[in-house]
């Protein structure tokens, strides 16, 4: 709970994906890749509940093992490739609303692929949820590469024209600064999402996450740098105990 109001997270766990087999629960350093994600929201100091809205009863157990709680399966129709995000979102609040359990009055959106994200982020976001009076907020980083400098390939691949004559001689310092949304954070006021049914419309602002906590998981390259990133958490940790306590944590083979 957060300034008097209930706060509820959900986990959008699809089972099926087609870029890495079992993405959701695929192992990243000894732990089922959801767990992260998990293991952030019951860190958190203001969600009330945490649920996973999954159509696979494996992922389901999965789930329930880190602590989250599934109380139902998904619908197939609404856990295919094209089955918008929305529809899965609104099927979980209908669900609970049906139940009688939706007493709450925010509503966050939990990316399960997004494994370094942090109890801090998620508190940050609620902060600043109630800071700008918004209906919405959504995660973003620093996009990687300017979209200035991306185009698309004529049949004959000729780079002629293919970024615009202003920035040909810019160094990259002079140019704007892009953000990307990172899938990480999603948070709405329940009544605002359950009216509007989109996260992007009414009072929608940014709360900006640095690119080392907003990998999504989406392809195996993905997935190692992940691993790469961990690690390199992990070690740290390791070292910042001290030569007399080090302790012995486990790293990504």
């Amino acid at each position: 709970m957060i300034n008097g109001k209930r706060v509820l997270a959900y986990i959008p766990a699809r089972s099926g994906s087609k870029g890495i087999k079992d993405k959701n629960i695929i192992d990243l350093c000894g732990k089922p890749l959801i767990a992260y994600t998990i293991e952030a929201a019951r860190q958190s100091k203001y969600i009330d509940r945490l649920i996973v809205s999954t159509d696979s009863a494996e992922y389901a157990s999965v789930a329930r093992k880190y602590g989250a709680e599934v109380p139902f399966l998904r619908p197939v129709e609404l856990a295919t490739d094209t089955s918008p995000e929305m529809h899965t979102t609104l099927h979980l609040m209908e669900w609970l609303e049906k139940e009688g359990l939706a007493a709450f009055d925010i509503i966050i959106r939990l990316q399960g692929t997004s494994p370094l994200r942090t109890a801090k982020d998620i508190d940050g976001a609620l902060t600043l949820f109630f800071h700008k009076n918004a209906d919405t907020i959504i995660g973003v980083c620093e996009a990687r590469t300017t979209p200035l400098a991306m185009n698309t390939l004529p049949a004959d691949h000729s780079m002629h024209d293919f970024i615009p004559e202003w920035i040909k001689n810019k160094n990259r310092q002079e140019l704007p600064t892009y953000y990307q949304l990172n899938g990480a954070i999603f948070i709405a006021n329940w009544k605002f999402i359950r009216e509007q049914k989109s996260w992007f419309s009414g009072k929608s602002y940014a709360y900006i996450m640095p690119q080392e906590r907003s990998v999504d998981i989406d392809n195996p390259l993905d997935l190692e740098f992940a691993k790469f990133l961990l690690e390199n958490k992990l070690k740290s940790k390791e070292f910042s105990t001290g030569p007399q306590q080090v302790r012995k944590l486990p790293l990504c083979v």
